[in-house]
Order: structure tokens, then sequence, then C-alpha cells
């Protein structure tokens, strides 16, 4: 079985950063009492006891740190952080590698792109509304004109009524002759 913190796979940058900065956060921590601090802070005991303090004091430390770094690390392995922090860098890889990912899209570029667009399209349709425009103004001329032969129709059709009316009224002896 591993030990804690031994993880099988390679850590990824990103595991190893946070792995650093633990320890050089917990080194700052525990090393802030320089050696003439703490002689100074311990002034009323004698050089040799200071000595002895001081001994035991870096004992103290260095024990407490690898203690603070081994639980850190078995928090870390128990908690899979070293896997989530390389699944982590693994989508960032793939999201540097895609083109369409937002951080490398230019905003003003695609709002160009979509006004061309929508200006190629209102020219697209203002052409079909003024080609339907034309076609209806064509059809009203060819009905104007089918009306205007309807009216001619309509005198024709009165003048023959008339015509007839005249041939009729010969035929039936009233010898007028039809008025042409």
């Amino acid at each position: 079985m591993e030990e804690p913190g031994q993880e099988t796979s390679i850590p990824g940058c990103r595991q190893t950063s946070v792995k650093n900065l633990f320890k050089s956060a917990l080194r700052c921590l525990l090393t802030a009492c320089s050696r003439q601090d703490f002689f100074y802070i311990l002034s009323k005991f004698s050089g040799g006891e200071q000595e002895r303090l001081y001994r035991l004091y870096t004992q103290v430390v260095v024990k407490l740190h690898k203690t603070l770094e081994a639980c850190f690390d078995e928090h870390c392995h128990k908690t899979q952080v070293g896997p989530i922090l390389d699944t982590v860098e693994q989508l960032i890889e793939e999201q540097n590698l895609d083109p369409l990912f937002s951080d490398k899209t230019d905003v003003m570029a695609i709002a160009n792109d979509l006004t061309t667009v929508k200006k190629n399209e209102i020219q697209r349709l203002t052409a079909l509304l003024q080609r339907a425009e034309e076609q209806n103004r064509q059809k009203e001329a060819r009905i104007s004109l089918l009306k205007e032969q309807t009216q001619d129709f309509s005198d024709a059709i009165a003048r023959i009524e008339k015509l007839k009316a005249g041939f009729s009224g010969y035929f039936e002896g009233k010898d007028k002759l039809p008025p042409i």
C-alpha cells in the first residue's frame, strides 16, 4: 500500500505548486523567530540554558514541520487533491488548445462579424422586398389594363345589343335600317 502523499502518477505542475507553497508557508511560520530573537526573549536565562532551550526549540520546530507536512500530504491523498488538480490542469490545457475558447476570442471581432452578417441579411431582405413590390406594380398594371379592356368590351357589348335591337326591328317589319 502506498504511503500518504505518495501518488502513483507523477504530480502535475499545479499539484507540485500547492505542495511547495504549503511547505514554504509552513517554513516561514515555524522559523519566524530568529536565533537572536530567541535569545533576546529568553535573556533571563544563562547562556548554556539558552543554547539548550534553542536546541529543544529547533527539534520541536523540525518535528512539527514534518508532522504538519505528513498531515497535509495525508489529507491531500484522502481528498484526492492530486488527481483533481491534474484534471483541472488537463482541462485548462484543452481550453488553451480550443480556438473557440472565450479567453482567446476577440469580442469586438465577433460583434463586427455579427454586424456584417446582419447587414447582409438586411440587404438580401430589402432586395426581396423590392422585387416583390415590382411584381405587385406589374400585377396592378395588368389588372388596370384588364379593367380597361373590360370597359371597352362593355361598350362593345352595348353597341352589339343596340345593333341586335335594330336588326330585330328591321326583320320584324318596322322598315327601319339598323343604326350603324
